[in-house]
């Protein structure tokens, strides 16, 4: 066998292995800034969610105030009743 082979095959092995270890280098940093930016959204969103709970619950309060005040008897029964 002639003993350029093996060396030739441990050769091309290597530029493989580098190639593919600069591809995997550029497609890994090529996602961090979508995964900043996906962070960032997603904080967004938090924020966003946070204020329709606090407007949500709001409405919760004012929806039971105005069942308790339709719940009452009209203002003229009440008037009529203690004369």
């Amino acid at each position: 066998m002639d003993p350029m082979v093996p060396i030739s095959f441990i050769v091309i092995v290597a530029i493989v292995m580098g190639g593919l270890v600069k591809i995997a280098r550029h497609w890994r940093a090529g996602t961090q800034p979508q995964s900043a930016a996906l962070e960032s959204r997603l904080e967004a969103v938090e924020q966003e969610l946070a204020v329709l709970q606090q407007h949500l619950s709001e409405t919760q309060e004012r929806l039971d105030f105005a069942e308790r005040i339709l719940a009452q008897p009209p203002e003229s029964k009440r008037l009529g009743a203690s004369e």
